[in-house]
């Protein structure tokens, strides 16, 4: 991807750690200290993104056309993932579950370093309904999250905090993945999650940009990276409390995410804002067989990729 992107810093943002004394005004002060230069965060290649779609396609294709939990489509679609964090340096887990008289899975990948104690993560749900691939609903938000994973490895990027990327089963059969994987957690390790990411629908074909308002340091993240490239945001409705942010949220870690719309009509005004088609839906494919590689916007596709990475970096310094 190569938008343009005003008011972003190109390569290193430095940020000042003390005020300054004043020369000679204190005998023998301790010289101010060296400025700490902050990481400035990737462009995500969207041809990466669109390239893990294209396998996760392929995957339902050769899967019964779908990649749904319990389902064969759904364990190559986790392994593909997991190879690709393996080979890429993470430490992965499979978190295994039962919904539906059906084993699911939960992928978790922890890139090594970071403060323990202040836990960043951003994760998307795998799993796609019986009736379709899941392109969109949630290959998009998959496949970002990993290709911004891979990122951080490519990149050799050591943050401050520790960084964590998740992958949800079952999260169509109402967020069983998320919700078995927060109340694993001791009390002690959910308190040590500073902030939960979600992506759900990214690349929605008639798309919106829509931004959770849930945490409040979280959400300004995102409207600060779309404003930097002039692209109005609204607050995130249809999905409230409908995705894998939910269960985080009501144990009292911090969530925020992105969305670009599901069954709702775009209205006249959002088609000013954003072009489009007004009184179609968001996603005129949402939870059919037609959302496929073809349902896809890859300008939202791009533009949300990359403000995923701006907000995983940004938190995670």
């Amino acid at each position: 991807m190569k938008l343009s992107v005003s008011g972003r810093a190109t390569a290193t943002a430095v940020v000042a750690a003390v005020s300054l004394l004043a020369t000679g005004s204190i005998a023998g002060a301790a010289p101010a200290p060296e400025p700490v230069a902050i990481a400035a965060a990737p462009d995500i290649p969207v041809a990466n993104v669109k390239a893990h779609l294209t396998q996760l396609q392929s995957i339902a294709t050769a899967n019964g056309g779908n990649r749904a939990h319990g389902r064969t489509g759904y364990r190559a679609s986790l392994d593909y993932v997991k190879a690709k964090l393996d080979a890429a340096g993470f430490t992965t887990t499979i978190q295994q579950f039962t919904a539906s008289s059906r084993v699911g899975y939960n992928l978790v990948a922890d890139w090594p370093g970071g403060d323990s104690n202040q836990v960043v993560m951003a994760g998307a749900h795998l799993d796609s309904v019986t009736s379709g691939a899941g392109i969109n609903d949630n290959g998009t938000g998959s496949s970002a999250v990993l290709e911004a994973a891979l990122t951080v490895a490519r990149t050799g990027y050591q943050p401050t905090k520790h960084l964590r990327f998740a992958w949800w089963g079952a999260e169509e059969l109402g967020l069983v993945g998320s919700k078995y994987y927060v109340n694993s957690l001791s009390s002690t390790n959910r308190a040590r999650i500073s902030g939960y990411l979600n992506f759900d629908m990214i690349g929605s074909p008639n798309p919106g940009y829509f931004v959770y308002d849930d945490d409040p340091a979280i959400e300004k993240t995102f409207k600060d990276y779309f404003a930097g490239i002039g692209v109005a945001t609204e607050i995130e409705t249809e999905g409230d409390g409908r995705s894998d942010h939910a269960p985080f949220k009501s144990a009292g870690v911090p969530v925020g995410g992105l969305f670009t719309g599901a069954s709702r009509t775009k209205t006249a005004a959002q088609v000013t804002k954003w072009g489009g088609t007004a009184g179609q839906a968001f996603d005129r494919c949402y939870h059919s067989s037609c959302d496929t590689t073809a349902n896809v916007d890859d300008t939202a596709l791009n533009r949300n990729a990359d403000a995923l990475a701006y907000a995983v970096w940004t938190l995670s310094q």
